[in-house]
């Protein structure tokens, strides 16, 4: 059992900013009226609490006060306009590519620019996702929030920004925000990021946090020049286990942590402290910001301004066995959903048990249609599907790096500890069989097996598997001082993954892309640049971390008397 040395709230420090941030609705009215604009446009991210911000900016007694969802196009409209995207199923739709004004109705929000621009003499308030649709000549505030927080709010009956759906499920609710929402509103965002006089930190929802907009990017700037960690969060899961638990010093409130989500850019969010006073955004908009600091110009140019890759901890030492699953090929991720690339990944096996194994790839001379037909059996018979004959069960033990190109079935079996490095389409789990079981909501967990028997690559077999997708590890380089080793990915996957075990020291040139690491063996370890560039950062063990590709060098320092292993995935 190691010390928890992990850091649930990682925090970086920007210096030089320590009377940045505003605190609480009253002082971020005395500023507001301090500036003596007559036009407060508050632009909101989907799931704000714009009741709340109406209410305490009355307090700048505002002659009028435009309601952005009320000039929304009626709700069945909406729902028929976005039916491609929506779609019936329950976990899946189709990724939208529509701009924030297809949401309104053109003449409401010619009314309410009308109504703006005849007063002239007293305060008018403007709140609301799309807020600046209705005016841009007066002070620009964007109230921000995270998709994490914003999921958590969905669990306390917080309905979809595009419908009226307090009730509805978690997986609808997610969809709908992922798929339409959150891409509508990221957009919106990002033409409007450099003009933002104030941003506003909403994810304490009566204890807001202003800073100023010029402030907050040259916070994200710095961000993007040097390494950082994102806030990770945990969730219990059907086949959670207790390792994050113990290692973590986590909550024992919960049953068990089946992820830890550490490196989702889409989703985390990361700490920035100014003076004592910490302000929370989404990790994404370094990316939104800085794309060609943070990825560099190699990924920019490929991915635009997405993270591509994807790290997080699945956790089945005490739980059970993952899902059986597939991952979508590539033309089939972008004929079906409307994704431009794929759901490649791998597992590297931080522990294990003496029994753990990876079930992957079907058994040699598997036949094709009887495994269907068990797995039809299984799905809507309520037969047990027969897993071992038909799919192989490989032994893993702790330092095993797996590949798992799209189309290969695959799952994570009980007692063993998964660091997942993946590209970020990180929702498109086809379930083949998630052995008979219900999620912790009591209801059947979603199996996608239309969709996944399009997708199971049946020449993946254990021939196949044992020569393209286990150990893999060749060595690069070998010194006294360290070992660098490839660990994968396969050929079909975009993102290449190194081991560096140090003794002492290790000099890393990186290669024109932005770089996710975790360190996978060690208490701790210092990554430091050569030129002095940023102080030395410290990472423990089982942290996730990124280094922009603007550092473009650095080294990785042992600090104690025993060597360290630190994984790393960029983009070939």
């Amino acid at each position: 059992m190691r010390k928890p040395g992990y850091e649930l709230h990682p925090v970086i420090e920007i210096s030089g900013c320590d009377d940045a941030v505003i605190v609480g609705y009253e002082k971020m009215v005395e500023t507001i009226r301090e500036t003596k604009h007559r036009i407060v446009v508050c632009d909101v991210y989907p799931g704000v609490d714009t009741k709340q911000v109406v209410h305490a900016l009355s307090a700048l007694h505002p002659v009028v006060v435009v309601d952005t969802s009320d000039l929304l196009k009626p709700l069945p409209i909406l729902e028929t306009q976005f039916s491609r995207n929506i779609t019936d199923d329950r976990v899946f739709g189709f990724m939208s590519h529509h701009v924030i004004e297809s949401c309104f109705d053109e003449a409401k929000l010619n009314s309410a620019r009308e109504l703006v621009a005849s007063t002239d003499s007293a305060v008018v308030l403007i709140v609301g996702v799309g807020a600046s649709l209705v005016s841009c000549s007066g002070l620009l505030l964007y109230f921000d929030l995270t998709r994490w927080e914003i999921q958590k709010r969905y669990a306390q009956d917080l309905p979809n920004w595009l419908a009226d759906n307090p009730k509805a499920d978690a997986l609808e609710k997610f969809k709908r925000g992922y798929f339409l929402e959150w891409r509508i509103a990221d957009r919106h965002k990002i033409s409007l990021f450099d003009s933002v006089a104030w941003f506003i930190d909403t994810h304490e929802n009566d204890h807001p946090k202003m800073i100023a907009g010029d402030v907050l990017r040259d916070a994200i700037a710095a961000v993007a020049t040097r390494p950082f960690r994102m806030e990770p969060y945990f969730n219990p899961g059907v086949w959670g286990g207790q390792w994050m638990k113990q290692h973590f010093g986590l909550p024992n409130e919960a049953p068990n942590y089946a992820w830890c989500f550490d490196g989702i850019v889409e989703e985390n969010c990361i700490n920035l402290e100014f003076g004592g006073e910490i302000i929370k955004i989404p990790a994404n908009n370094v990316v939104f910001s800085k794309p060609h600091e943070l990825l560099g110009e190699k990924v920019h140019g490929r991915y635009g301004l997405e993270f591509p890759i994807r790290f997080d901890l699945l956790d089945t030492i005490g739980g059970g066995n993952l899902s059986l699953q597939v991952h979508p090929l590539t033309e089939y991720i972008q004929q079906e959903f409307g994704m431009h690339y794929t759901q490649d990944e791998s597992y590297y096996i931080l522990d294990a048990g003496d029994d753990s194994v990876v079930y992957l790839g079907v058994k040699n001379d598997c036949d094709k249609e009887t495994m269907l037909a068990d797995l039809d059996a299984a799905e809507h018979a309520g037969a047990s599907f027969p897993v071992q004959a038909y799919v192989n069960a490989f032994p893993v033990q702790k330092h095993d790096h797996i590949l798992i190109p799209a189309g290969t079935i695959h799952c994570s079996g009980k007692d063993t500890m998964v660091l997942e490095i993946s590209a970020t389409p990180y929702i498109f789990t086809f379930k083949l069989w998630d052995w008979g079981r219900l999620g912790l909501d009591g209801q059947p967990r979603p199996v996608h097996l239309a969709h996944g028997k399009r997708n199971i690559q049946w020449d993946r077999d254990t021939d196949w598997v044992k020569a393209q997708l286990l150990e893999q590890a060749h060595t690069v380089s070998r010194n006294p001082d360290y070992e660098i080793e490839q660990t994968g990915l396969h050929i079909r996957e975009p993102i290449i993954t190194f081991r560096y075990t140090v003794r002492t020291a290790c000099p890393v040139i990186m290669d024109d892309s932005v770089q996710v690491l975790n360190l996978v063996e060690g208490e701790r370890a210092l990554i430091t640049s050569p030129s002095n560039a940023f102080a030395p950062f410290e990472v423990h063990y089982a942290q996730t971390f990124i280094i922009p590709a603007s550092v473009r060098e650095y080294c990785i320092i042992a600090p104690d008397d025993d060597p360290v292993i630190l994984i790393c995935a960029q983009i070939r």
